[in-house]
Formats: structure tokens, C-alpha cells, sequence
């Protein structure tokens, strides 16, 4: 290996772009049918696990800006697939009963992604990559 090969391998910073990269490539092959951009069905999901979870929450689980979740529940009200409800400051968000279905689609491509990386990589390197991601993410944002 020479020696920008081991300067690439070694910086985490292109690494974890290359695999973002590649990783969004796979998710955007397997989400093809709902026509929404995986964000988008991430956030369905928490509105899933949490109805009436308000936007706030949702910025911190996904770690976007609030500018960029109103862009994405705005979208997502207009395919009507949440409804927000206003309950003074806060704005809890919904899905929507064409919200569910798309959601119930979703988890069929997401099970469809992680056969194909699982595949790939190994199930137990796949979940175990998947968890040594999460951790360095929360470490890193901590100190942010």
C-alpha cells in the first residue's frame, strides 16, 4: 500500500464520507418506490414510535436543523403523509393513514437494504459497524 492509500485509509474524515456515500447509494436503490429521500422515511418512522412527537424532538433524534425538519414535515403535510397539531408552543406531528402505509412500505425497504449490505458485509459486521457508527456519533456530537 503506498502512501496516499494509507493517508485515505487512515483519515476517518474520507472514509466515513466514502461510506456515506456508498451506504446512500444502497438506501436510495431500496427506498426507489416511495419516491421520498430516506430522510424523509426516518422521520416517519419517529412519528411512528412517537405520534405527536414535536419537531424539536425530532431535530435532536435525527440530528438536523429545525429549518431543515420544517422543510421535511412541510413536504411530508403536502403528500399528506403527517398532519401537525398545534398545542401552544409545541407542534406535535402525526402520520396520516396514507402515512402509515408509506411507513409499512419503508420497513419492507429497510429490511430489503440491510439483506443487501448484510449480504455484503456479514450480518453480525453489518449490526456491529452499525453500532461502533452510532457510539462514535454520539461521542462526536457530544463534543461539538
Amino acid at each position: 500500500m503506498n502512501q496516499e492509500e494509507q493517508i485515505l485509509m487512515h483519515c476517518l474524515y474520507f472514509t466515513g464520507s466514502r461510506f456515506a456515500r456508498t451506504i446512500t447509494k444502497l438506501a436510495e436503490q431500496a427506498f426507489i418506490e416511495s419516491d421520498l429521500a430516506p430522510s424523509y422515511l426516518y422521520l416517519m418512522m419517529l412519528v411512528k414510535f412517537q405520534p405527536g412527537i414535536t419537531q424539536k424532538e425530532l431535530c435532536h433524534k435525527l440530528s438536523i436543523a429545525p429549518s431543515t425538519s420544517t422543510r421535511f414535515i412541510d413536504k411530508l403535510e403536502k403528500q399528506k403523509l403527517v398532519t401537525r397539531k398545534v398545542d401552544g408552543k409545541q407542534t406535535m406531528i402525526y402520520l396520516t393513514d396514507a402515512g402509515e402505509e408509506m411507513y409499512i412500505q419503508f420497513r419492507a425497504s429497510l429490511k430489503e437494504l440491510f439483506d443487501r449490505y448484510a449480504t455484503i458485509l456479514g450480518k453480525e459486521e453489518s449490526l456491529a459497524l452499525s453500532k461502533t457508527l452510532h457510539e462514535a456519533s454520539n461521542k462526536l456530537e457530544r463534543d461539538l
